[in-house]
């Protein structure tokens, strides 16, 4: 259940610090140290090895490279709160596909997702606490099988994007892990 925008966080969830001082960015920045210990430059390009743009929700429960069995360099990964293609995903999928190389696209938005049943009201009560107006639109959804459609849609029909004849979309099941795809507006 998605929690409104005046409303606070539950009181486990609500400080950014444990009981040792430690906030959860200094404990990533501790495991990013270990991580470096190890790491050696895998000497990979910037394009990705299978040319896919891969645009998902941002939700926590998706492990696309475990889901969709990609590795390191086989993808672009670009997400976003719904996985709904928005200005800022086709920015995106355009620099993916002219500045480097890739020619399809998969749209994965999911069950269970926080923008089901979320409305422009969110935005409103967002505008009425902080006493300024978002410039961006929640692009909250109430049909996940028409949103995907409509996602489709914008990727086809966008004059910024040179390949879109390969651009499919799904619905990820967050309980069984399998994709459904969702066949295209006719």
């Amino acid at each position: 259940m998605p929690i409104p925008a005046s409303q606070p966080l539950p009181p486990s969830a609500d400080s950014a610090v444990d009981r040792t001082g430690e906030t959860v960015i200094d404990r990533l920045v501790e495991a990013n140290r270990h991580y470096a210990a190890d790491f050696t430059d895998p000497g990979m390009d910037a394009r990705p090895v299978r040319k896919v743009a891969v645009v998902s929700c941002m939700d926590a429960r998706i492990d696309l490279h475990a889901a969709l069995g990609l590795e390191l360099g086989d993808c672009h990964t670009i997400r976003n709160a719904g996985g709904v293609v928005t200005d800022d995903i086709i920015r995106s999928l355009t620099i993916s596909q002219r500045a480097l190389g890739t020619r399809s696209v998969v749209l994965i938005h999911h069950t269970g997702c926080g923008l089901l049943g979320l409305t422009e009201d969110f935005r409103h009560d967002l505008a009425a606490e902080v006493g300024q107006r978002p410039t961006w639109a929640v692009e909250a959804f109430k049909d996940l099988d028409e949103d995907v459609r409509q996602s489709m849609q914008r990727v086809r029909t966008s004059p910024f994007l040179l390949h879109t004849d390969d651009v499919r979309g799904f619905v990820f099941d967050v309980k069984t892990g399998l994709l459904r795809e969702i066949e295209p507006k006719v």
